[in-house]
């Protein structure tokens, strides 16, 4: 939608995420600390936009696992794997509904 924007930039050894912290109902701000880029890891971050419940749900069942994967495999997250984290969480049934 037109008022979820997110910036990303890329530099040499670096990247970039922005986005705004409005939470809103159709033209109505609600709050303006909403967090909608949430860490993963030391050096791994996601933004999610959408619903504010559905942001919410699914930062903290990507949260959970990735502290789970931290915790069986003794290491941080990597983006690879992260990123395959969040593909196998949105093919998941529970998941499907978030995503409509």
């Amino acid at each position: 939608q037109w008022y979820q924007r997110r910036v990303r930039m890329k530099g040499k050894n670096c990247v970039a995420i922005a986005a705004d912290k409005r939470l809103g109902i159709r033209f109505q701000t609600v709050s303006c600390d909403f967090q909608k880029i949430f860490p993963m890891g030391k050096k791994l971050f996601i933004g999610l936009p959408g619903l504010a419940t559905d942001v919410q749900t699914f930062a903290n069942e990507l949260k959970f696992h990735a502290n789970l994967y931290n915790l069986s495999e003794n290491r941080e997250l990597s983006p690879k794997t992260f990123l395959s984290m969040v593909i196998e969480l949105f093919i998941q049934p529970e998941v499907r509904p978030l995503l409509h």
